[in-house]
């Protein structure tokens, strides 16, 4: 309690407790756009509990990893090399995690240009509609995100205590979030196009990431808001066009 106290009166701390939520909030993001395209092909009435057990899980994932920080701390020692580069379990985990998302979103995306083709529609199979097997994979790319989300913690602040509020009020922000979030992607198509772009660039992000080439979060976040505005602009203009041709028709 002493210690909360002085974090408390610690401007530093409330400085590092800001960024850590911002930083907290934004990797969330990633996270959120893959539950929310992931839950929007389960039916109706399971798509909300989805959501929020996905989210719960990355909550419990990421204070059970903030239990085990000298753990986490760990993954960072490499484990083997390859042609002179260091490969730690973080990287392996990163790298296997953007596999997936490049895998999956690649998918998607086929089924969106040729959706005639089920054959190769991934998500849409059975076995991917049901409720635990999306669940099974939220909590796969929940693992993921929450590593990369606590090693980023742990190397901002060495306050646990500033850690476990920053992924609080992260979580909560994806709680909110989530269903508004969901229901904006599914009753704008392009948005999905759009959404399973980002989740292709985010993948092939952590590829790098896992190879040891760093990619300022920055950029990446930079792009993925240049391109929601322009699509922002797209949807302005064409349901003015609807409007106007709406208002040209005789009654």
């Amino acid at each position: 309690m002493q210690d909360l106290m002085l974090l408390a009166q610690d401007p530093a701390a409330w400085v590092a407790l800001i960024t850590l939520v911002v930083m907290e909030v934004v990797l969330g993001i990633d996270n959120l756009i893959f539950i929310s395209i992931l839950t929007n092909k389960l039916p109706p009435e399971h798509r909300e509990k989805a959501r929020r057990i996905g989210i719960g899980l990355a909550l419990v994932m990421r204070l059970a990893l903030l239990g085990t920080v000298a753990w986490i701390v760990k993954l960072t020692t490499p484990v083997f090399e390859v042609f002179g580069h260091g490969f730690s379990w973080k990287d392996l985990i990163l790298i296997a995690g953007g596999l997936f998302l490049v895998w999956k979103a690649t998918k998607e995306i086929h089924h969106s240009v040729d959706p005639s083709d089920h054959g190769e529609d991934f998500i849409a199979s059975s076995a991917i509609n049901s409720f635990s097997a999306a669940i099974g994979q939220i909590l796969l790319l929940d693992l993921v995100f929450s590593v990369d989300s606590i090693i980023t913690a742990v190397g901002m602040t060495p306050h646990l205590p500033i850690m476990v509020i920053a992924v609080l009020a992260a979580v909560t922000v994806m709680l909110v979030a989530a269903n508004p979030l969901a229901n904006f992607i599914e009753r704008n198509p392009t948005i999905v196009m759009l959404a399973l772009a980002f989740l292709l660039m985010i993948g092939t992000t952590l590829i790098a990431e896992g190879m040891g080439l760093h990619v300022p979060k920055g950029y990446i976040y930079a792009a993925m808001a240049f391109s929601a505005l322009v699509e922002v602009l797209n949807m302005v203009a064409r349901n003015a066009r609807l409007r106007k041709k709406a208002a040209g028709k005789p009654h």
